[in-house]
């Protein structure tokens, strides 16, 4: 096998004629980037930043404007994409543990039909992933994309193809080049659950600045393929990881964390426009597979969305799952999207609610630290600093999008808030979850001081074998119904 790298999360789908029932055969491309959130691109409703190629494949193809990861986490996040199943189903639920061998991976899949397989860029999921790729390479560039374009023009020809490619942008500490814009705190529109102070505004600028300059990337891929002559046959998906590396964001199961941009671009093969369906991370590889003509492992928990592509009416599940396990913080938390009502279950709400990103070590995080010592912060932007927290969470996504009003104790939501929790007790129930008797610890302090004799405790679902649990759980009405 040939080592090379590694990108962000972009999909492109080719036709090349040759398969035997005389339909022209997909190809793939998929470009992945790391810790962006849903609205920190042009397309997306953010006129602060400059994301030209980006915004062209949402003019020209599909924006879903509900995609939902199931795990705002970088490694977990990954695997269950790779997999199609949840993080405790994939082995691999907590930060930087490594995908165990015998997971199904739709990457594997292509290439035992036939596919020449690419991953270039962030792994992040182990050595096990190299049975699904002819080619891994590590990237080049501060974002890992200067080799995406060599890659797709060496590529044999002849053969179907399926390129992984995996960003490093716009994941911390920000590296700057001439490839894109050098923004400052003025331009940057800043959250308004973080603190809008300079220290804010100059780190939301280096993050900006890595946001585009994946998109200089993406419009090279763009050219090149035009210059192929292969764009009236491709399919192209760009999503990311999981949300911007702030607090309140990345490893949180608010929209502001667990929410991806999606879009799918495919000339001539995809009506444009806009997509209000519901969509999880783990229906990427069994679409791919759909578009294929590939059968899925049975092991596969995520539902194709490849009908949603050729009639906006089509509705492929009712509901999205996320988790909220370790990532340098002890934590079990769930959630359940359906309709435009989001329902949170934190296992320790004893807990303050922290990511790394929340540190004072930060720009961001050590400026609500500050304004938080001195009294300055609204309610809205004291999240991170909650001590108890509520067990529940309901949320209404139309009156309340960024979700500040737990209406789990409002009585006129008792109904709804019954709803979903049997929906998401039939998920931990089918699909194996548990809480941990043995959790991983904290591995360091807030002031990033490292703990003693720390180590990974039990995952979630083990006590149940949750790895090799086959059922998926809810996906329509009827299956909460039918119990």
């Amino acid at each position: 096998m040939k080592i090379l790298g590694s990108l962000v999360l972009i999909v492109i789908v080719c036709y090349l004629p040759g398969c035997e029932t005389g339909e022209p055969v997909p190809n793939f491309i998929f470009i992945i980037t790391d810790d962006i959130s849903v609205n920190d691109v042009g397309c997306y409703g953010n006129s602060a930043i400059r994301t030209p190629n980006i915004d062209r494949l949402a003019r020209e193809g599909v924006r879903f404007e509900n995609t939902y990861l199931t795990a705002s986490s970088c490694s977990p996040s990954r695997c269950s994409i790779i997999t199609g199943r949840y993080p405790h189903n994939t082995g691999a639920p907590e930060l930087h543990t490594k995908l165990p061998a015998g997971q199904p991976m739709f990457p594997e899949s292509l290439r035992n039909s036939g596919y020449y397989t690419v991953l270039s860029g962030k792994n992040h999921m182990g050595p096990e992933v190299s049975a699904a790729f002819d080619t891994i390479s590590r990237g080049r560039g501060p974002g890992k994309e200067e080799d995406w374009i060599e890659l797709i023009r060496n590529r044999p020809l002849g053969k179907p193809f399926f390129f992984w490619l995996a960003s490093s942008d716009a994941h911390r500490a920000w590296q700057f080049d001439d490839t894109a814009p050098v923004y400052t705190g003025s331009e940057v529109s800043v959250p308004e659950f973080l603190f809008d102070g300079p220290a804010t505004r100059e780190d939301l600028a280096g993050y900006y600045h890595e946001i585009s300059r994946v998109d200089h990337y993406l419009g090279l891929i763009l050219e090149e393929l035009e210059k192929q002559g292969v764009t009236q046959n491709t399919y192209l998906i760009f999503c990311s990881d999981n949300g911007r590396p702030f607090p309140r964001c990345k490893t949180r199961l608010y929209d502001s964390g667990i929410k991806t941009p999606f879009l799918v671009w495919a000339p001539g093969q995809v009506k444009p426009g806009i997509r209000d369906a519901l969509i999880s991370s783990v229906d990427i590889g069994p679409t791919f597979l759909e578009l294929a003509g590939i059968e899925q492992d049975a092991r596969v928990q995520g539902v194709s969305f490849a009908g949603i592509l050729a009639d906006p009416n089509t509705i492929s599940r009712y509901f999205v799952f996320a988790e909220h396990n370790w990532h340098v913080f002890h934590a079990h938390e769930r959630m359940v999207r359906y309709k435009n009502w989001v329902y949170i279950r934190n296992s320790f709400p004893e807990r303050q609610n922290l990511c790394v990103e929340s540190a004072p070590a930060f720009p961001a995080g050590a400026e609500l630290w500050e304004a938080e010592a001195r009294g300055d912060l609204q309610p809205h932007q004291r999240d991170v600093f909650l001590v108890p927290r509520e067990p529940e969470e309901l949320y209404n996504l139309v009156t309340d999008p960024n979700q500040y009003h737990n209406l789990a104790a409002d009585p006129e939501n008792r109904e709804i808030l019954r709803y979903l929790m049997e929906v998401l007790d039939s998920w931990v129930d089918r699909t194996g979850d548990s809480v941990s008797e043995d959790p991983t610890p904290d591995r360091e302090d807030i002031n990033r001081n490292s703990l003693p004799d720390f180590r990974h405790g039990q995952f979630p679902g083990a006590d149940r074998n949750a790895a090799a649990v086959m059922e998926r759980g809810p996906v329509y009405e009827k299956d909460i119904q039918s119990q």
